[in-house]
């Protein structure tokens, strides 16, 4: 049976250990995927959150009356997601950056959280435009 050390262990005894790559190489760690997580609301409609490998949501969807509508909504975000011009930069009311996506056809699909900065809300829509196309899909209920 094989013995699994920690990242940490190996980073503070890296100088002492040859082999280190190969040991990462055998044993990467898996970090947790991106997926999009589709859920019902209280009022009987679908809803949707995409969220980083981190576990943070990136981006939550409209409402859709239909499972098969908010399945093709995610089907937009992946698609519309890797077009600069899709992302709407804006600003609340209480002057905090967030951002919407956008369709081709101008139809908002989703929003963000709002920042606490204009850079903060960059890298919000740089980690939709990284974690959109290849997220899985679950249920939640």
């Amino acid at each position: 049976m094989p013995i699994m050390l920690t990242e940490r262990f190996f980073l503070k005894h890296a100088a002492t250990l040859p082999n280190f790559s190969v040991l990462l190489a055998i044993h990467p760690q898996t970090p947790m995927a991106s997926k999009y997580e589709l859920k019902t609301s209280k009022n009987g409609q679908f809803v949707f959150n995409l969220k980083a490998a981190n576990g943070q949501v990136i981006l939550t969807s409209e409402s859709y009356t239909t499972k098969d509508a908010a399945l093709n909504g995610i089907e937009s975000v992946r698609k519309n997601s890797q077009v600069d011009t899709n992302f709407e930069r804006k600003t609340a009311t209480n002057n905090q950056p967030y951002f919407t996506l956008k369709a081709a056809n101008g139809q908002t699909i989703g929003k963000s959280e709002l920042y606490s900065g204009t850079a903060a809300m960059e890298n919000g829509i740089a980690s939709v435009k990284t974690n959109a196309p290849g997220a899985s899909v679950e249920e939640v209920t």
